[in-house]
């Protein structure tokens, strides 16, 4: 089948102005005579009239021009249809193109784009809402909402928020049930990774595999605020291994261990975040694997 694309720009994400992606869209496709429509995406992920018009036009390809929780929306919302997506990462973060190698440059994304080939990967629901990354409850959530209501986004506010919630961060406690085992905790934060990364190659889930029908489960425990930048940088780097769940587990800083599904009691209404998007918290949440999800255009 001849290839069709629909490039669908978010014209909030990020920092910098479209119309050069644009422009570069527009020359690329057309030199190598790709039937191409370029749209605007839908702030509220409504994509019913996308669904009619892919099918009717015979579309092969959505591109999406934007950052993570665009990638969440168009991709929960068309994974169903015959179709394989793209990404040229123009987000806050980019966590998922990032995770699947792919360039932040536009026009190295865009050679990929046309490379056509595409592999599957993995999502989770968190109850009810899908997610296609890195989610996560505590100290991450609660940036994530602050981050949200800003004016301006970016690298620099996201680290700014991000400085001015370590001070006031305090832990949650949680229940984890898991494989008919439990224990409770209070942690500063869990993610629930599928994807490495929070976003901008910072990595908080070392061994996550987009395709590997796990999730990358990291539990950052009480401690001391001194000793807890030391901790995160041993994640971040790599240093703590994928670990069984063991009795000495209240003596280690941070737990880290893949499943494909768990039960999360939020038994203090930590905040919630889902693909670097705040959502609303509640008490209890049952997360579990989405295999193959849907097809993603990689190097």
């Amino acid at each position: 089948m001849e290839r069709k694309i629909i490039y669908l720009i978010n014209p909030i994400s990020g920092t910098s102005k479209k119309e050069g992606i644009k422009k570069l869209i527009e020359r690329e496709t057309a030199a190598r005579e790709i039937p191409f429509e370029i749209l605007s995406t839908d702030p509220h992920g409504d994509y019913d009239f996308l669904k009619e018009k892919i099918i009717a036009e015979q579309y092969t390809d959505i591109v999406i021009i934007g950052g993570d929780g665009t990638v969440n929306q168009v991709t929960n919302a068309l994974r169903h249809l015959p179709v394989v997506f793209g990404i040229i990462p123009f987000g806050s973060g980019n966590g998922l193109a990032f995770a699947a190698d792919i360039p932040k440059k536009s026009e190295a994304a865009l050679a990929i784009i046309f490379s056509g080939n595409s592999k599957p990967v993995d999502a989770f629901y968190i109850n009810e809402h899908y997610s296609c990354m890195l989610s996560g409850l505590g100290f991450d959530a609660q940036v994530a909402h602050n981050f949200a209501a800003k004016s301006t986004r970016g690298l620099f506010t996201y680290t700014q928020e991000s400085l001015i919630n370590f001070f006031k961060a305090h832990p949650f406690q949680f229940e984890i049930v898991w494989n008919d085992f439990s224990f409770f905790t209070d942690a500063f934060a869990i993610s629930i990774a599928n994807s490495n990364q929070f976003g901008n190659n910072l990595t908080i889930a070392p061994k996550a595999n987009l395709n590997d029908g796990l999730l990358d489960i990291v539990i950052i425990q009480k401690m001391s605020k001194a000793k807890l930048p030391f901790a995160l940088l041993q994640q971040i780097r790599g240093n703590n291994k994928l670990r069984e769940l063991v009795d000495d587990m209240s003596k280690k800083s941070v737990l880290y261990f893949q499943t494909a599904s768990l039960t999360i009691r939020n038994l203090k209404y930590a905040p919630l975040h889902i693909d670097g998007e705040p959502r609303e918290t509640t008490e209890e949440f049952k997360i579990e694997v989405l295999k193959d999800a849907f097809n993603l255009l990689q190097p």
